[in-house]
């Protein structure tokens, strides 16, 4: 069974690529960055989501000489020209303030009433890298429009502000397993099942 480590140290984003995996039949063992707490966490110094992402597959594929995934996300604003972008965890200043960065974004939109001019998506990029320097990169969005206030107790960052296309809730106010079967991020931990088939077996 081929060992897949998972650049993240938060299990919940574990448990979602393990079962998503399962689905798919492939049956290899993924851990964390936990199970290598030796390894520094790297910095993301890309320009965008999948620079990112393969800085972070690259780095522990390489620290560990196993096949790594490692993911980068955030909101984009069309009426922003895409920001936040990867600037989404820290758009108020400081890293993972979320209720900050949410009521920075807020604040900035105050003006913009209408819907139309309130599109938004969140993006995810997803990134396997093998110790020989092999990589592939996959995406998924979810889109939506961004309401004026904050709704919803679930979810983190921007959930509570992002109702997506075809929906009366936010983020924040669906099950996790509604999200998790539209999310930007199960759009593309499911688009790798076919990567790490072909390049894992």
């Amino acid at each position: 069974m081929t060992r897949l480590i998972l650049a993240t140290r938060n299990n919940g984003k574990i448990t979602e690529l393990k079962a998503i995996l399962a689905d798919a039949g492939l049956t290899h063992d993924l851990v964390g960055a936990d199970a290598y707490p030796e390894i520094p966490d790297v910095r993301e110094t890309g320009v965008t989501f999948a620079e990112n992402a393969l800085l972070k597959a690259h780095a522990l594929a390489q620290a560990t000489g196993l096949p790594a995934v490692a993911d980068d996300s955030g909101l984009c604003v069309d009426v922003l020209g895409g920001a936040p972008g990867i600037f989404s965890a820290r758009w108020a200043g400081r890293h993972g303030d979320d209720t900050a960065n949410l009521n920075l974004l807020l604040a900035q939109l105050g003006d913009i009433d209408a819907d139309t001019h309130r599109g938004a998506h969140f993006a995810c990029a997803a990134a396997l890298a093998l110790p020989d320097g092999t990589e592939r990169v996959v995406e998924g969005q979810l889109r939506g429009v961004l309401r004026h206030a904050p709704a919803g107790a679930g979810g983190f960052g921007y959930d509570p502000i992002l109702q997506p296309e075809g929906e009366t809730r936010t983020c924040a106010e669906l099950s996790a397993a509604e999200k998790n079967a539209i999310s930007h991020r199960g759009k593309a931990f499911r688009a790798l099942v076919p990567v790490v088939r072909e390049l894992l077996g």
